[in-house]
């Protein structure tokens, strides 16, 4: 059996072989040209086991191993890196770590998704971009009104229909270049507006509505947008152990620094899915969005009472954290949301994002 570590970089991969006795042969640098790359692969004993660093273009390179008749396995780049110990840093070093990890079957690996799934995934991310954009674009047309005192009361919304209506009247009160960048933002916002409708379109054309996701959309606060998001972002949900395994997958989970008695909780890791970690804590707002209407809801009063003793933020955050552990659930046992009979719980762990009827009772 062979193993290969591979160190990845944006130009080129720096390659270790080894098998049962130990390492074979030196590193070797590839560059990252695909001729050369499918040559050298074509070169390894089929069905290799290659260990690959989480870098931004592993993409192509995954394609190209699978291609090849080879067995690659996507690396936690930081864990990974900790378990070499190694106090020196180089390239052939690194490569010659992973094959070793690989070889003794202690190497951290990631779940690598189906190329299809890898495709679709571009859609909502894409998405997700456009409506960043978007929100930056509002908050600067929203923070020039401030600036000269320019409120629209007549409107809830002020980029809604009868908002924009008010606003283009209003513009005349702001000084001449102002009033040209917040027209030019506007026709920007347009714009974006338009793209993200087509986008929203094109993933509703491509992405299949699943079982999968018509059960996410029995989540509070979850349409068919974010159903999507979910779904493509957790893949196969028995890859997790368990749902504060998904919950802090998807980055609403606390740090915790326990030590001498004294327990305290800081902000969520960044090293998280960035995309899956959106989506519930869109959702979340949307929960407190809806507050009135929702009012018999688990979600809202869950956010109601950390929002009154931990401000709105902790709030949203604890239920992303329910809505994450209830993702879990559904798709664990194919069965749609359903409100916890009760509301009970332990006020403590509940301010600190840890409801455990949330555990219990959605399951």
């Amino acid at each position: 059996m062979m193993y290969a570590g591979c160190d990845a970089h944006k130009r080129y991969s720096v390659f270790a072989l080894a098998n049962e006795k130990g390492p074979v042969g030196r590193p070797v640098r590839v560059e990252h040209d695909r001729a050369l790359y499918r040559s050298f692969l074509d070169e390894l004993p089929s069905g290799t086991s290659i260990a690959v660093e989480t870098i931004g273009s592993w993409y192509w390179m995954i394609d190209e191993m699978e291609a090849a008749g080879h067995n690659p396995i996507l690396t936690h780049a930081r864990k990974a890196k900790l378990m070499m110990g190694q106090v020196n840093k180089t390239d052939k070093l690194d490569a010659a770590g992973l094959a070793q990890l690989l070889r003794n079957g202690t190497l951290p690996g990631v779940w690598i998704p189906p190329g299809e799934l890898r495709d679709q995934r571009e859609l909502p991310r894409m998405r997700m971009a456009l409506v960043r954009m978007r929100t930056t674009l509002k908050n600067r047309i929203q923070a020039t009104l401030a600036k000269y005192a320019i409120e629209i009361d007549e409107a809830s919304d002020v980029f809604g229909k009868r908002g924009r209506e008010i606003l283009a009247q209003r513009l005349a009160e702001l000084p001449p270049q102002t009033r040209l960048s917040v027209e030019m933002e506007l026709t920007l916002l347009d714009q974006l507006e338009d793209q993200i409708r087509k986008s929203e379109e094109q993933i509703r054309a491509v992405v299949a509505e699943t079982p999968a996701i018509k059960l996410l959309m029995t989540l509070p606060g979850v349409g068919p947008v974010l159903g999507i998001v979910i779904a493509l972002e957790i893949g196969d949900v028995e890859r997790f152990g368990g749902s504060d395994r998904l919950a802090s997958y998807a980055g609403t989970v606390p740090r915790i620094a326990s030590s001498g008695g004294k327990t305290r909780y800081g902000r969520t890791r960044s090293d998280v899915n960035q995309y899956l970690k959106w989506a519930f804590y869109e959702a979340a707002n949307g929960v407190s969005a809806r507050q009135r209407s929702w009012s018999d809801r688990h979600v809202v009063r869950l956010y109601l009472r950390i929002r009154e003793r931990k401000g709105h933020g902790k709030a949203v955050g604890a239920v992303a954290r329910h809505l994450a552990e209830a993702a879990f659930w559904v798709l664990k046992k194919n069965e749609p949301y359903r409100d916890p009979q009760s509301s009970s719980t332990s006020s403590t762990r509940e301010e600190t994002r840890f409801p455990h009827e949330d555990r219990k009772l959605d399951r």
